[in-house]
């Protein structure tokens, strides 16, 4: 598997502090700032999860995204945002394409 078609995921913590793995599934934009869309794997039910991404340089002056946690009301309603522009672009992806005819 190439780089590009590998998934994105990164390893962080739980509320309790327990190991948890994150898979990126979207990037998105609220008033300005960038967010990331995190999906919890190894889980028996779906918990999602939204942080701020932040970009910084390391020691090479390479870019490197951070995820930085944001305050849980903050979360739900990013969340609330992110699924409403999900269910929106569904919605254009099952629409029929114009063949021109009219």
């Amino acid at each position: 598997m190439s780089e590009n078609e590998r998934l994105d995921v990164i390893e962080g913590t739980d509320e309790e502090g327990n190991s948890l793995l994150l898979q990126v599934e979207r990037y998105f934009f609220y008033n300005g700032d960038e967010y990331v869309l995190l999906k919890a794997m190894d889980t028996a039910e779906e918990t999602l999860y939204v942080m701020k991404v932040q970009v910084s340089q390391d020691e090479e002056g390479e870019a490197v995204e951070d995820f930085l946690p944001v305050e849980e009301e903050l979360m739900e309603s990013l969340l609330q945002v992110v699924s409403a522009q999900y269910v929106a672009q569904q919605e254009l992806d099952i629409l029929p394409e114009d063949d021109g005819k009219a």
